[in-house]
């Protein structure tokens, strides 16, 4: 009790001298410019604390939750719920503590790199998405017709991601979210048989393809954050096989080391995003996936992903040798991914068996 009445007295002691500091007629004593001074400091300190709290990933989001606020009280069908979970990670991108930051222009947000990168790596993931529901799942063969609300959000969520105005990226992409809602509530009210959502085994294929690809990507791009002699297997040994550009049979690989931390965030807001939109999945294709005996599969690219969100202790993101006395968090994150992505390879194999 005698500790906490001290800790008071301290506060009250600090509170009073920060008033005395800030009085008009300390600065009038002081001069301007030591006032000046104090108060470029203040707005440093404040910019500093919205920075850091700016810079907080959001937490995740249950998927039956949210499917349940976008429907509003309408039921769920199949193809709800991974409907419901790109609007769901389209809003955070834009609703989460202050708001989308790749197109500030204001600081401290202007001086943000790491959640503007985790951002990016989200909107990738959810413009592949965005693009497999138009061109796949929605659709029943390839001389189908294309849903029309689709055929609005998906462009929508690729337009420039830094525009800071005429038009803002915000508002671009809150009229592609107000245009997924219009293919829900369709999906849900079933008043138009023209809105389908078809959870077959080829269109969840098609969709993994690419994520395969993205996730093989960031793998390579967090790997070579140490330098790397690579054997070129670009042709894969195809002796038939030509490019357009010759390149030699080794070639050493290095992310420069100002882009280290962009590609680890990056790599974070890609996982974090994929793995709403797999949860989903899950829930919407789970009679396919089970029949191809592939749930395990699917479940364990969740989980290395979730291993991946792991937080991140350190003020800065450590770049240590692979064997060195610094541990390198781009080598760790590569691991989640590449793990992740070999299983996202074996779960496609299951998905094209009979």
């Amino acid at each position: 009790m005698d500790f906490f009445f001290e800790m008071l007295d301290r506060f009250k002691a600090l509170m009073q001298r920060l008033v005395l500091l800030y009085h008009p007629r300390t600065w009038r004593e002081k001069g301007w410019l030591w006032a000046s001074g104090v108060l470029l400091v203040t707005v440093a300190v404040v910019l500093y604390g919205l920075a850091v709290y700016w810079s907080q990933e959001p937490q995740p989001f249950d998927i039956r939750a949210n499917t349940e606020r976008q429907l509003a009280g309408e039921p769920a069908v199949t193809g709800s719920h991974t409907t419901a979970a790109l609007i769901g990670v389209m809003e955070t991108l834009l609703d989460k503590p202050g708001g989308y930051l790749s197109n500030d222009i204001m600081p401290p947000g202007v001086w943000m790199d790491n959640m503007p990168n985790w951002e990016f790596g989200a909107l990738v993931q959810s413009r592949d998405l965005a693009r497999a529901l138009r061109n796949d799942m929605s659709r029943s063969q390839s001389q189908s017709v294309e849903n029309k609300w689709l055929a609005i959000a998906e462009p929508q969520f690729n337009f420039s991601n830094d525009s800071w105005i005429f038009p803002a990226t915000e508002s671009e992409y809150r009229k592609g979210i107000d245009a997924l809602r219009h293919y829900l509530l369709d999906l849900s009210t079933q008043q138009d048989q023209d809105t389908q959502f078809y959870a077959r085994a080829d269109n969840l294929s098609a969709w993994l393809a690419v994520v395969e690809k993205r996730l093989g990507s960031l793998s390579q791009r967090l790997s070579a954050s140490v330098g790397q002699e690579r054997v070129n297997t670009d042709l894969s040994g195809e002796p038939a096989a030509a490019q357009s550009t010759r390149t030699p049979a080794q070639m050493e690989v290095k992310t420069p080391w100002s882009q280290i931390d962009d590609v680890f965030y990056e790599a974070r807001g890609s996982a974090w995003a994929l793995a709403h939109f797999l949860r989903a999945v899950e829930i919407d294709f789970h009679q396919i996936l089970v029949k191809k005996n592939a749930l395990v599969s699917l479940r364990q690219i969740i989980r290395e992903l979730d291993e991946a969100q792991q937080p991140v202790f350190s003020p800065y993101v450590l770049n240590g040798r692979g064997f060195g006395l610094v541990t390198n968090y781009s080598l760790v994150m590569s691991s989640y991914i590449s793990r992740a992505n070999a299983a996202v390879i074996d779960l496609r194999d299951l998905l094209q068996q009979g």
